[in-house]
């Protein structure tokens, strides 16, 4: 990995871990959904500025059920509960239930290929969720009224994550960018119908709309193009190491910035989370065959 990649790949985890910072500060007054549709919506706008100045296609006669089902598992739903969760819960947790991703993919590809689970893995899937346990269980948040669903729909949402890599393992190919560009529209589209039942509780400031359009245009449009870019010139595999740096920048946003505390079993829970997501994602003795299509 040359200078320039290893620079991309260090944005692009400032930029996903910062993603949890900016749903904190903005989820308050604009409620999920909301927060989500403006995240999208904007997302889907930039990308098609783009678009039209790169001069790419969206082929939506022959995508349209490929966008939707990418746009809903990998968008919508996972940012939509990330939001809902972020009601509760602090950037520091969230960054670390998000990083479980490639563990429920690995999972989730065993089961439905009927492979069966090796050791490696296994072990992997079983410090992750002593990972989380430590995290959750010692955290001051989780003693919130509501903390316990917010969990469940993190966690839910890192699943939602798993289920758009299998997809995108079985999927027609489609181009990376229309696949981020398409996504991002179905996603808009998918996230309208929640609106009526999560209307905004607050009255949005400039601020919150600054961090809203943070949210979209650069932790969605420029970090996809990044994410991209970096598959291109490094493969899935070694992109997928951004990974293991979003969780430090998430902790550190929050820290920074929300005053959020960073406890030793933050640290620790994190670890053994990374650690689970190492040996399940293969960098711990061997690759697997994993290609998660992530958005933060």
């Amino acid at each position: 990995m040359n200078t320039t990649n290893l620079i991309r790949l260090l944005v692009l985890a400032a930029i996903w871990g910062g993603s949890f910072l900016f749903m904190r500060i903005a989820v308050p007054a604009l409620g999920p959904a909301l927060l989500i549709e403006y995240r999208v919506g904007s997302a889907a706008l930039f990308l098609l500025l783009v678009g039209l100045l790169l001069r790419k296609k969206l082929d939506l006669r022959a995508n349209w059920g490929h966008y939707l089902v990418l746009g809903f598992f990998n968008s919508a739903l996972p940012f939509f509960l990330f939001a809902f969760a972020a009601r509760t819960l602090s950037a520091s947790v969230l960054t670390v239930l998000n990083a479980t991703a490639p563990m429920w993919g690995a999972l989730l590809g065993a089961i439905w290929t009927r492979t069966g689970i090796s050791l490696r893995t296994g072990a992997g899937l079983a410090l992750g969720t002593l990972g989380v346990a430590l995290l959750v269980g010692f955290d001051h948040v989780s003693a919130r009224p509501g903390a316990g669903i917010a969990i469940a729909a993190a966690l839910v949402a890192a699943v939602c994550y798993g289920i758009a890599s299998l997809y995108a393992r079985t999927a027609k190919k489609v181009e990376a960018f229309s696949n981020a560009h398409g996504s991002m529209w179905a996603a808009a589209l998918l996230t309208l119908p929640l609106l009526p039942f999560f209307p905004a509780p607050g009255t949005p400031t400039v601020g919150i709309m600054g961090a809203t359009l943070a949210l979209g245009i650069v932790c969605s449009g420029i970090a996809y193009i990044i994410y991209f870019k970096l598959i291109e010139e490094i493969g899935t595999t070694s992109a997928l190491t951004v990974t293991f740096l979003t969780p430090a920048f998430g902790i550190l946003w929050g820290a920074l910035f929300l005053g959020e505390v960073v406890g030793w079993y933050t640290i620790v829970g994190a670890g053994i989370v990374l650690l689970g997501t190492a040996l399940v994602t293969g960098f711990i003795k061997g690759p697997n065959k994993l290609a998660p299509v992530t958005a933060r």
